[in-house]
């Protein structure tokens, strides 16, 4: 299959070419710069020239393909309402491309737009007072579009997907300690994030582009939820720096940005996926990848 893919050369998506080329599948990867197409051809991908806004670019490179994967994401968390709506249009497009074809999209969202307090599967509806509410949109045009003759797929990625690399939440976290001189949690830190090693995100998403019926919703789930205060244990010991609680009046001042994420309780079950696709999580789960080290070389 040749399979169209935004965000190549992103943290997931650079994982997803190996899937994708090891599974024997070929791939077009979007590109924006040189350098990112430099780095797909490295990878053994060809090169697809365009942006995430170029909504007639992805439509070409949707219409070359066999299939798309869709991974990009411009994470602006200053105006992340307009990131959402980028990303809603784009997933149109993709769609668009493809009516009428039978061939499969698979779109990213993500676990937060999910109702806190609770574990949540791929049976539960976004919630629209959630953290994750941006990404609301992208999941309701993917799913109304499998009525349009495209086989399409939503996987929820986990506010933390983890391995050598990562530039997300946790990385943040840790750059937020050494800042301050402390780890904090918020509140007790019974609240849980849950986890999944990239790799075993990357083959969830080739598994949903190969075997994904339309209108499907699955989740990447390693760790269904780990206490946000072994988080900042973790990060505590490998930093020698005391960890403490903050209040939820306190997050915002000490976490900035990410302690409306840090303090969400949103646990999760992949269990209908590890069913669906025959899906085994196989790589370390988030506390062991912090224990190991590789986080804090830097």
């Amino acid at each position: 299959m040749r399979v169209f893919l935004t965000g190549a050369t992103g943290f997931v998506g650079s994982a997803i070419v190996q899937e994708l080329i090891n599974a024997g599948h070929q791939v077009l990867g979007l590109a924006r710069s040189e350098a990112s197409a430099a780095a797909l051809i490295a990878a053994g991908a060809e090169v697809h020239h365009g942006t995430l806004t170029d909504v007639d670019s992805l439509k070409l490179g949707a219409a070359a393909s066999d299939g798309v994967i869709h991974t990009a994401y411009i994470h602006d968390f200053s105006n992340i309402a307009a990131s959402g709506e980028t990303d809603r249009l784009a997933v149109q497009a993709l769609a668009t491309a493809l009516a009428g074809s039978g061939r499969p999209l698979v779109i990213t969202s993500g676990i937060a737009a999910l109702t806190p307090g609770r574990l949540t599967t791929e049976l539960d509806a976004p919630n629209p007072q959630s953290a994750g509410k941006h990404r609301i949109p992208s999941e309701e045009v993917a799913i109304a579009m499998a009525s349009q003759g495209v086989r399409t797929s939503v996987v929820r990625l986990p506010p933390s997907v983890h391995d050598h690399g990562d530039h997300g939440f946790v990385p943040a976290l840790i750059a937020i300690a050494g800042q301050k001189g402390v780890s904090a949690y918020i509140g007790d830190g019974s609240n849980r994030w849950p986890a999944v090693h990239r790799l075993d995100a990357a083959r969830v998403f080739r598994l949903a582009l190969e075997k994904g019926e339309a209108g499907s919703i699955f989740h990447a789930i390693g760790d269904e939820g780990v206490p946000t205060r072994d988080i900042a244990e973790v990060i505590g010991r490998q930093l020698n720096l005391p960890v403490i609680a903050k209040s939820a009046a306190e997050a915002a001042d000490h976490f900035s940005w990410l302690g409306h994420f840090f303090g969400t309780d949103c646990p999760a079950s992949g269990a209908l996926t590890q069913e669906r696709l025959e899906w085994r999580p196989g790589h370390p789960g988030l506390i062991q990848d912090l224990e190991e080290g590789s986080y804090f070389k830097n």
